[in-house]
């Protein structure tokens, strides 16, 4: 007969490999350039990033914060993505090549997030007593070298092009480009696809 303490770990181990698997799926649906699982599970700094996070994010919600440190650190050396402890980033989150990304401590993000490299989830405040990162809903896009600074929300199913510098809330399936961002609605007419070759900021 199992004991609780065996139960409990046997529950750990099945839900972390769920997860795990689950990263690996959302992540080779998203790569073109990917030809097999095992390649993505080997080769993919954003996915080995993704994966650290999850352990020193547990670590610094358990109160052991120099050991979550130290791991993100390791993880950022090995990877060139820079995620602290502190974020919380939720399933099937991917980072496209990865270098160059950084993630403040209070930053939150949703299901089905993608990042492109070199995105920053920044601050504007030196107060370690407020929320000073952005919080990306579900579905959200950012693109390569965008800066999101601030506490503030980029709503469900937003895109942010490439190289926008973001500082106020953007709604829900809306698209930033630009410095500052400026944010317009695509025309719900048009097709997604196609209403994308307006907007070359969009590309990565």
């Amino acid at each position: 007969m199992l004991t609780r303490g065996t139960r409990r770990g046997t529950d750990l181990v099945r839900r972390a490999t769920a997860a795990v698997r689950e990263d690996l799926h959302a992540a080779v649906e998203r790569d073109p350039a990917t030809s097999s699982r095992l390649e993505m599970a080997l080769a993919s700094p954003g996915l080995h990033a993704l994966w650290a996070h999850r352990a020193s994010h547990a670590l610094w919600t358990s109160g052991r914060r120099l050991p979550a440190r130290l791991l993100s650190q390791a993880a950022r050396a090995a990877t060139g993505v820079e995620i602290h402890p502190g974020a919380t980033i939720g399933r099937r989150f991917f980072v496209d090549h990865g270098m160059g990304v950084v993630i403040g401590a209070t930053a939150e993000i949703g299901d089905d997030v993608m990042l492109y490299h070199g995105v920053t989830l920044g601050g504007r405040s030196l107060d370690p007593t407020v929320k000073r990162h952005p919080t990306l809903g579900d579905g959200v896009t950012v693109g390569a070298g965008a800066k999101i600074l601030g506490d503030i929300v980029v709503g469900h199913g937003a895109q942010v092009g490439a190289n926008a510098v973001v500082t106020k809330d953007v709604p829900s399936m809306a698209v930033a480009t630009g410095i500052p961002a400026t944010v317009r609605r695509p025309d719900p007419g048009r097709d997604p696809q196609e209403a994308l070759y307006d907007e070359p900021a969009l590309w990565i």
